[in-house]
């Protein structure tokens, strides 16, 4: 409105300046003489200022006729649009102009001004290709869905702008949640544009969190003929969709399941989980060397807590002594390892060697205090025969210690208990690795970090308790007897201790009761 009364003011103000500019030329003296052809031509003020316009007009003319003949030579020579762009030229670049204010509009944000450019551009340009994009940009940068897919949907209906059309709706889709619908756009994309990288990554997650592990396996190969993907990432990642068919198969105890886990093995040896799968396949045809090899090739490559407990389901019934004669060619590798020397104790507690555990612990629980490491050393306490109370302050430095290393997610580092081919909170594919967490420790109720003192001085004085019962039972037995009436009646004297006794022992079952027993804790930590 303001602008409006602005463009009138100015006018008017034009107006009266060349009003003003005519009167002032009428009164003045002078003027040109023009000579042509003899003839003298006497032109005062006005009448030049006239003639310099009118010889602007002319030269404007001229140009005009001289881009028309040129457009219908051009014309003539083959080109039909030629004429057509000469008398559409000024249209479109108003077309360009109101184009070019759209995008500016869209990229600042201002959405509705970006849709009224748009639709302007389209009205002037008559060229589709371009602004409905733009259009379904702004419609969906507005929030209005319906109008956006609606422009998608134009976007189909040209050749050109088909690929366009389908990967705008396919995007819509995901985000309304509807992943199936957007599986089949994103196959019709790839069909339209198979180099398309964007498009194979969308597919491949698609297919892959659908379990379509066969078409997954498919895209991958069409990422590694493109150059799109190096040879040892599509051998590793084609292993991962290897074992996530096996994951989906493996139940059955089938032979294609027992065969889906060794190819997964067979494109990546190092892949623990495939490993794990593959062993068990073997161990499941009664082929034990083959999963021995298989094992120890997966612990040469990184140890492993399921490759341990994979090498040990090969000879279940095989006695403690037997077992750690058979582990050698496992714990005889990566000596200094943190999960070596956890095996190789656990071993030893397993045949109640606890010295032999101690020793192949070391100062692990020092330099590395895990939960598991701690719980190790409270097994080994416990069966060396040490105090409660240095077995519970074990177990209690435990339950606030680090979780230690888990399958932890590298896009959004979300821990996992168990491996997956895809992380289920980033879909991401084969992102999972075996490692520590920024974050390893559970959260523990407030002051749960003080167990270990608290239960060292619950039994610190339960022992200075015992010490004065101890000294008053002593005093008792040295004092002389006092008259016949206390010797008439020694059997309530008599009962008394005993009834003590079972007391401080029903106090102690007590006090012990929210202490999770050792073997729970170690089965548990083993799992």
């Amino acid at each position: 409105m303001l602008w409006s009364l602005l463009k009138i003011v100015l006018f008017i103000g034009l107006i009266i300046a060349a009003a003003w500019g005519g009167g002032v030329l009428l009164e003045s003296d002078g003027g040109i003489q023009i000579s042509v052809a003899g003839t003298e031509y006497t032109l005062g003020p006005l009448a030049t200022v006239v003639a310099l316009l009118a010889f602007v007009v002319a030269i404007w003319i001229a140009l005009k006729l001289v881009g028309l003949v040129v457009a219908f030579l051009r014309f003539a020579s083959g080109d039909k649009t030629a004429i057509d762009r000469f008398f559409d030229r000024r249209r479109e670049r108003k077309g360009f102009d109101a184009l070019a204010e759209s995008l500016t509009a869209l990229a600042s944000g201002e959405s509705k001004q970006a849709l009224a450019k748009a639709a302007r551009a389209e009205k002037l340009l008559r060229r589709p290709d371009l602004t409905t994009l733009l259009t379904a940009q702004a419609a969906e940068q507005s929030g209005d869905r319906a109008q956006a897919e609606a422009a998608y949907k134009r976007l189909l209906k040209d050749d050109r702008t088909r690929f366009v059309g389908v990967r705008g709706l396919m995007k819509q889709q995901l985000e309304a949640g509807n992943t199936d619908t957007a599986l089949k756009l994103a196959e019709k994309a790839f069909g339209l544009k198979p180099k398309h990288e964007e498009t194979q990554n969308r597919l491949l997650e698609l297919q892959a969190g659908s379990n379509d592990w066969v078409g997954a396996r498919r895209t991958l190969a069409a990422k590694l003929k493109h150059g799109l993907l190096p040879r040892d990432v599509h051998k590793r990642r084609d292993a991962v969709l290897a074992l996530g068919e096996a994951y989906d198969t493996l139940g059955d105890d089938t032979p294609a399941a027992r065969e889906a886990a060794i190819n997964a093995n067979r494109q990546s040896p190092d892949l623990i989980p495939a490993a794990v799968f593959a062993s068990d396949a073997f161990v499941a045809q009664n082929k034990p060397k083959n999963a021995t090899r298989i094992l120890r090739k997966a612990w040469s490559a990184a140890p492993h807590p399921d490759l341990a407990a994979a090498f040990a389901r090969i000879v279940p019934d095989e006695t403690p002594v037997d077992r750690i004669k058979r582990f050698a060619s496992l714990t005889g590798q990566h000596r200094d390892h943190p999960e070596t020397r956890m095996l190789e104790a656990e071993l030893f507690i397993s045949a109640e060697d606890f010295p032999a555990a101690r020793e192949a612990m070391g100062d692990l629980a020092e330099t590395n205090p895990t939960a598991r490491t701690l719980a190790i050393m409270a097994a080994i306490e416990r069966g060396q025969g040490a105090d409660d109370a240095v077995v519970k302050g074990w177990l209690a430095r435990a339950l606030t210690a680090p979780r230690g290393p888990q399958w932890v997610c590298d896009n959004c580092n979300k821990s996992h208990a168990v491996w997956e081919p895809l992380c289920d909170a980033c879909n991401g594919l084969d992102t999972l690795s075996w490692r520590t967490p920024a974050d390893a420790s559970a959260p523990l109720p407030a002051g749960a970090e003080m167990l270990p003192l608290i239960v060292g001085q619950i039994e610190a004085d339960k022992k200075e308790e015992t010490q004065e019962v101890e000294e008053e039972v002593e005093i008792d037995e040295d004092a002389p007897e006092q008259d016949s009436t206390a010797e008439d009646a020694p059997t309530d004297v008599q009962e008394d201790p005993e009834v003590d006794e079972e007391s401080n022992e029903e106090e102690q079952k007590t006090a012990n009761a929210d202490t999770p027993p050792l073997d729970f804790v170690l089965e548990k930590e083993a799992k």
